[in-house]
């Protein structure tokens, strides 16, 4: 049976809208943690890469997980350099 919006099941979501979330919120934590406090956001970061790796087995986790790990040691490194100036 066709409806006037296709034939598109109305139970479910799109494909695609979730499939990498928890993915870019750690890539976007990562990329704060640089500039702002690296402790909170680069380990909150790194936890979401890790469940969304291997919980949720999302596409884009290891690329979270590089990121966020990254983003918290550049952040720790430019605070040392930045405290002791």
């Amino acid at each position: 049976m066709s409806t006037q919006y296709g034939n598109r099941p109305t139970d479910q979501q799109a494909a695609g809208t979730t499939g990498n979330m928890l993915s870019i919120i750690a890539i976007v934590l990562g990329v704060i943690a640089i500039v702002f406090f690296p402790i909170v956001f680069g380990v909150i970061g790194v936890i979401l890469a890790l469940i969304a790796k291997f919980v949720r087995h999302e596409r884009l986790s290891t690329v979270a997980l590089v990121v966020s790990a990254a983003g918290l040691v550049l952040g720790m490194i430019l605070g040392a350099v930045v405290a002791s100036a």
